[in-house]
């Protein structure tokens, strides 16, 4: 069992994932495009602007779900001493970054012609460009720092810090008087979005998982061959 999970095993693993997201890809993404750009209809009030949506709320969600994801696999790295979280949350921070940087250009994007203005301090924008920090903050720990003990303990305590910030980022609307809108899609209520643009943002939300995870699996397999040259040099 413990076989399975060596590097060799888990990099041809790796491989095979790659490829087979590779194959699917782009159709799942022109389907996307399909239904976001052509099929979904005009919102009533916001008009054709509300297509910036299907980019900017599974940007916003892979964001949050990242850094919650790396929170997690710090606390039980630090505590445990799993060396295969640390490469994980390397791999995954910068993709946290990327979509969270792209969640706040995309609402930027939408405030204009929404609210009249390209930025506004309000309560759910701030909070995701708190995030925005510590994520940058969490990469610097790796960039910045040579000892891989005091890698994991910075980026634990950064990790652990930020993740006070994602109830947040959650909450915030319901919390302060804000311009940006309630949330639409709700698990244990009922959602506001009609059926046909609930649709077009899931298979969108499908389109950036996948590209995550491909970024994700590349950057992974990087490190796998750096943990091989350093088993070689050392031998």
């Amino acid at each position: 069992m413990f076989n399975f999970f060596s590097i060799t095993n888990i990099y041809l693993l790796i491989q095979k994932l790659i490829k087979f997201i590779n194959s699917i890809f782009f159709l799942i993404l022109l389907i996307g495009l399909t239904f976001a750009l052509v099929l979904s209809p005009p919102d009533y009030l916001q008009g054709d602007s509300v297509r910036i949506m299907y980019v900017h709320v599974p940007s916003a969600w892979i964001g949050l779900a990242c850094f919650s994801v790396i929170t997690l696999l710090s606390v039980l790295n630090f505590i445990f001493k799993i060396k295969n979280f640390y490469f994980i949350n390397k791999s995954l921070a910068p993709i946290g970054l990327l979509f969270t940087c792209l969640a706040i250009v995309t609402g930027s994007i939408w405030g204009q012609p929404t609210w009249g203005t390209w930025w506004a301090w309000d309560a759910r924008l701030t909070s995701m460009v708190v995030l925005m920090f510590f994520y940058i903050f969490y990469i610097l720990t790796f960039k910045l720092l040579k000892k891989e003990e005091l890698i994991i303990k910075f980026s634990s305590i950064i990790a652990v810090a930020g993740s006070i910030n994602l109830p947040i980022i959650k909450y915030s609307v319901e919390w302060w008087a804000t311009l940006h809108q309630p949330a639409s899609i709700k698990i244990t209520g009922t959602s506001t979005i009609h059926s046909e643009m609930l649709l077009p943002l899931l298979v969108m939300l499908l389109v950036f998982l996948l590209y995550a995870a491909l970024i994700f699996l590349m950057k992974y397999k990087t490190e796998i061959i750096r943990i091989k040259k350093k088993n070689i040099n050392r031998n």
